[in-house]
């Protein structure tokens, strides 16, 4: 009998154990860059959870993390509306902190674009991008990513924290949707 992911799955598009290797990659990277600073992870919910647990278990530095929950997608929508919404702010002020987003996937920027300007207003030290995902031929707003995990394809994409309307997020790879389907 064939798990209920697998109805939807055109292919796996990344296997766990290059995401995995990819990630402590970006973990040695970023504190490497990050060394000796106040650093704060603030990761993008829902879909940002599993890339920060992982993320996190690959810094050698101090850190922080702090969560912000934004919707630009109305329920059962797979096409952003543009406006987005802030479902859950910071717990704590970031000014004077070197912000890093984790943020799952980076699409049209749209999203990003507003989040990053309405963080900027709130004086961090610095703010960067991290992605799991950059899907740059999608993008519509200039948004500069600093770590990114893999440049992906123009394909409606689930797994390793990405949901197909609010499922699937546990699985362990990036899964590629077939063509036509709905979630039910």
């Amino acid at each position: 009998m064939n798990a209920p992911w697998e109805t939807y799955l055109a292919e796996k598009l990344i296997d766990e154990e290059p995401l995995q290797a990819r990630i402590k990659e970006l973990g040695a990277q970023i504190s490497a860059d990050y060394r000796g600073k106040d650093l704060l992870l603030l990761c993008i919910l829902k879909g940002g959870v599993l890339f920060l647990t992982d993320l996190m278990r690959h810094l050698s530095i101090p850190h922080e993390i702090d969560f912000l929950a934004v919707s630009s997608y109305g329920k059962e929508v797979r096409e952003s509306t543009g406006v987005v919404r802030i479902l859950k702010d910071l717990d704590d002020p970031i000014d004077g902190r070197h912000v890093l987003i984790v943020e799952d996937i980076v699409d049209t920027g749209h999203t990003l674009d507003y989040i990053t300007r309405n963080l900027r207003s709130r004086q961090p030290a610095s703010l960067k991008i991290c992605t799991l995902l950059d899907k740059a031929e999608r993008r519509q707003v200039d948004i500069p990513v600093d770590y990114v995990g893999f440049a992906i394809p123009d394909k409606f994409v689930f797994g390793y924290g990405l949901d197909l309307d609010e499922k699937f997020r546990h699985l362990p790879f990036i899964g590629v949707v077939k063509q036509g389907l709905v979630v039910e």
